[in-house]
């Protein structure tokens, strides 16, 4: 029997907010060998390089599910769910992973379609799947690089494993439809911190508000409106974070000039206030 064969390193620093690398690794399992139940804390993603297994996750409605994977395929284990992963007794995989997180990880995940009910990784992309590969090996060989040198590595993996995933909500409703999304999720990103509406969103893709909300939540699960207030709470959490602005100013710079409304939206988000979220968070600058 081969023998088992593990590697990892974890990331030397903390100070980063909109995407950060906790762990990284590679391990051949030796048959039936198993990890968990057990919950993570951050995202953890899986590429099976070769082998079979079997992950068995919850998925949204906390609903047990298992997934038969095999090489070439990916799984992904989100905050606080509960997961076992066994390899197969004849064929057990050897899989490299990269755990992470970050402001806008879950939004950007979720856009193509990879949701604790959708946690399986299949590629449209040889060749972006490739270069994620060669991302997620590059972390694990070169764990004595800077801070700096890995998180670049990390938005590399990243950007490929977003771009190379096979999105059947975007494929569903074809082509045209995922062009409309990319829109409108560009203009939230260029104008969150003005006045917006939902009706400003739909008119820059040229659909009624009636059809771009249902396309819209098609394709990310979740509605415009819920979108945009997210991607706002978003920046505001890393603003309260990384800036002495007081709260006031925080609110303006994200696009809400009323004070209160502001607080009310944060906490919706957040359960706390945006004054007890940055005691709680803020970094010592």
């Amino acid at each position: 029997m081969p023998a088992h064969e593990l590697e990892f390193s974890t990331f030397p620093s903390g100070h980063y907010v909109d995407l950060m690398p906790y762990q990284y690794g590679r391990e051949a399992c030796t048959p039936g060998h198993a990890f968990g139940p057990a919950r993570r804390s951050h995202f953890l993603f899986h590429y099976i390089i070769s082998g079979r297994g079997l992950l068995m996750s919850t998925n949204d409605s906390g609903a047990k599910a298992d997934h038969r994977l095999g090489e070439g395929e990916g799984f992904l284990i989100f905050p606080d769910q509960v997961n076992t992963y066994v390899a197969d007794l004849d064929d057990p995989w050897e899989y490299v992973w990269v755990e992470f997180d970050g402001i806008h990880v879950k939004d950007d995940l979720e856009a193509v379609g990879l949701t604790p009910s959708s946690p399986v990784y299949r590629s449209r992309s040889s060749e972006l799947r490739g270069h994620m590969v060669e991302e997620m090996r590059y972390l694990v060989s070169n764990r004595d690089a800077s801070p700096l040198h890995l998180i670049g590595h990390t938005y590399l993996f990243l950007d490929y494993l977003l771009r190379s995933v096979d999105h059947p909500a975007e494929q569903a409703p074809g082509k045209l439809q995922g062009f409309y999304i990319r829109e409108a999720v560009d203009f939230i990103k260029e104008h969150y911190q003005d006045d917006i509406t939902v009706e400003d969103i739909a008119r820059r893709t040229g659909l009624n508000r009636s059809y771009f909300g249902k396309v819209f939540k098609a394709a990310t699960g979740k509605s415009p409106q819920q979108y945009l207030i997210g991607y706002r709470m978003a920046k505001a959490a890393e603003l309260l974070k990384l800036t002495s602005l007081p709260v006031a100013e925080v609110g303006r710079a994200v696009g809400y000039p009323n004070q209160l409304h502001f607080s009310r939206a944060f906490k919706g988000a957040y359960e706390v206030s945006p004054r007890e979220w940055r005691r709680r968070n803020a970094l010592t600058l």
